[in-house]
């Protein structure tokens, strides 16, 4: 057989393991742990290890086509439990990056942008005041900055992160983000993309690790010891969001930051020999082309 074939089999056998397979069969795991034990006897290992000889010791077991169904319809259902973690997480991320379009959604924003309101206004009376410690100064900038980058005009701080990005390289370059991205994604060198992409892959992670939390969440009510899985999941899934949300706005600004004049050339808005930043009125003149308005 071709080794090139060998070789992408063998690759996509661990990833089918390691991303469909394996979390799957974890869950499952905790499902039959925690309905065999109940809440009464959830730490009644002595029990889950009879519930398990009995489960061995059954003829039909001894058959190896009926053992062959049973480990195939395991992996199926591990894989489809994987494929439905997707499928909440796609919708988790989404919530993670909704605007304030609802009652709930609103009251959180405004809440967000009165607390970063306050530490603003505490910030500048610092500065203003010759008195006050550099360290002060640092702390309230820490403390705003730990709830949004901008004037927060989402319930989340991911969604926050992001357009802060937009804004800011609104602000130093003229340029719509959304517009001149997909045209600016085009010319990046091929490491500049696998980094953004292992950022965007990262996200995408923790929003499926927040699902499993859910599934986890859902087990607790048949078997306690759940939530505290649940609980270890959804803090691994927010510290991850957060990271990688953090790691995917940098990469995007440096992004513009770097290239945005490459981008500007080969459209014919500046000569190859200018030099010096980007200026407003250039990345306003990309904004527009690429927006193609009338």
């Amino acid at each position: 057989m071709n080794p090139l074939l060998v070789t992408l089999g063998t690759k996509l056998t661990e990833r089918w393991l390691n991303l469909l397979v394996l979390p799957g069969a974890l869950f499952l795991g905790v499902v039959a742990a925690g309905t065999t034990l109940g809440h009464s006897h959830w730490h009644d290992i002595d029990r889950l290890r009879a519930a398990l000889d009995d489960l061995t010791a059954r003829p039909v077991l001894d058959r190896t086509g009926t053992a062959a169904v049973a480990v195939a319809a395991l992996l199926l259902l591990s894989s489809a439990l994987s494929l439905a973690a997707q499928f909440v997480g796609t919708g988790i991320e989404n919530f993670w990056m909704r605007e304030s379009r609802f009652p709930l959604g609103r009251r959180l924003q405004r809440g967000r942008h009165t607390a970063w309101r306050r530490l603003d206004g505490e910030r500048t009376e610092a500065i203003r005041d010759p008195a006050t410690p550099a360290a002060e100064i640092e702390r309230l900038t820490r403390a705003r900055d730990r709830i949004a980058l901008v004037p927060p005009g989402r319930p989340s701080w991911y969604g926050d992160r992001l357009a802060a990005t937009a804004a800011r390289v609104h602000a130093a370059y003229g340029i719509d983000l959304a517009a001149v991205w997909p045209r600016l994604w085009l010319i990046l060198a091929e490491p500049a993309q696998r980094q953004i992409e292992s950022a965007r892959l990262g996200l995408a992670t923790a929003a499926r690790l927040g699902a499993w939390s859910a599934g986890y969440l859902v087990v607790a009510a048949w078997w306690w010891p759940a939530a505290v899985i649940a609980l270890g999941c959804a803090a691994l899934a927010r510290a991850r969001a957060r990271e990688a949300v953090e790691s995917l706005a940098s990469l995007m600004e440096a992004a513009v930051d770097v290239h945005a004049r490459d981008l500007a050339v080969l459209v014919g808005l500046q000569p190859p020999d200018a030099t010096g930043l980007l200026s407003p009125e250039t990345g306003e003149g990309l904004s527009e082309i690429f927006r193609k308005a009338d």
